[in-house]
């Protein structure tokens, strides 16, 4: 592997929870490439949020250092951008209002910013809604003003927690497909977090299974299946056998939870 373009190093948090520690990440280690897709699996509760919060500078970890390009982060930052379930949208602001507020503080001129938003709506098939308000979009199309607003000031990495998990499946689907186009039209480096072993496939390069808390690294999975992709791969039997091991990783977890052996 290259130079990393995120290390998350010794990362441990802990809480206190009625008086005792409460270990929620323990000695976390993970490098990221760049413009590698890496996905985050694990069992409810396992860190998985906490660690992409950690990343994206929202969270201070209790010990340990995150690193973007060999930096140390110390909190938020436009070199990070964001996308949540919730579409986190200002409702009343139109789409192409909603995408260019995320150029506000940037030292384009006007021309150049209409110009940068349109060609994010044209990315993310939005062409036609740029006057319209989210009230008046379905979830499907919230979640692309969204990927558009956080991709179009260009930040080196993407943050992704559960973005598709309030669709339905059919949605969910079309906009998966929807992230690697885009994805494959702006390179960027992705941490995305997701409970959906299908989708993790589908759309990593890596995925990394976490134990049950604390959270720490299980398991990770290279997936070999070449790219560009479309759901056509998910009957291939490497698909196939990618998660079979990887349902058997998060199961062994669960049992565990459950105080379960079998």
């Amino acid at each position: 592997m290259t130079t990393s373009k995120i290390r998350i190093e010794n990362v441990s948090q802990v809480y206190e929870k009625n008086g005792a520690p409460f270990v929620v990440l323990d000695n976390f280690n993970l490098d990221i490439a760049q413009n590698e897709f890496v996905t985050v699996v694990g069992t409810s509760g396992c860190g998985k949020s906490t660690l992409l919060n950690i990343v994206g500078g929202l969270v201070e970890p209790t010990t340990g250092q995150v690193f973007i390009d060999g930096s140390r982060i110390s909190g938020p930052g436009r070199d990070r951008g964001f996308v949540f379930q919730s579409y986190s949208l200002f409702e009343w602001l139109t789409v192409s209002d909603n995408i260019l507020f995320a150029l506000k503080k940037t030292a384009m001129g006007d021309g150049e910013k209409r110009e940068l938003v349109q060609h994010y709506i044209e990315s993310v098939g939005l062409v036609g809604f740029e006057k319209a308000y989210p009230k008046e979009l379905s979830g499907g199309m919230r979640q692309r003003v969204a990927i558009a607003r956080a991709l179009v000031y260009k930040p080196a990495v993407l943050l992704m927690d559960e973005p598709f998990g309030a669709l339905d499946s059919q949605t969910r689907g079309m906009m998966q497909e929807l992230l690697l186009k885009v994805w494959g039209e702006h390179k960027t480096t992705v941490l995305f977090i997701t409970h959906d072993v299908d989708e993790a496939i589908f759309l990593s390069d890596r995925v990394i299974v976490m134990s049950s808390r604390p959270g720490r690294l299980k398991q990770e999975k290279r997936i070999v299946i070449p790219r560009p992709r479309n759901y056509e791969v998910m009957t291939d039997s490497l698909f196939i056998e990618s998660k079979k091991e990887l349902i058997g990783a998060i199961r062994e977890e669960t049992l565990k939870t459950m105080g379960t052996r079998s």
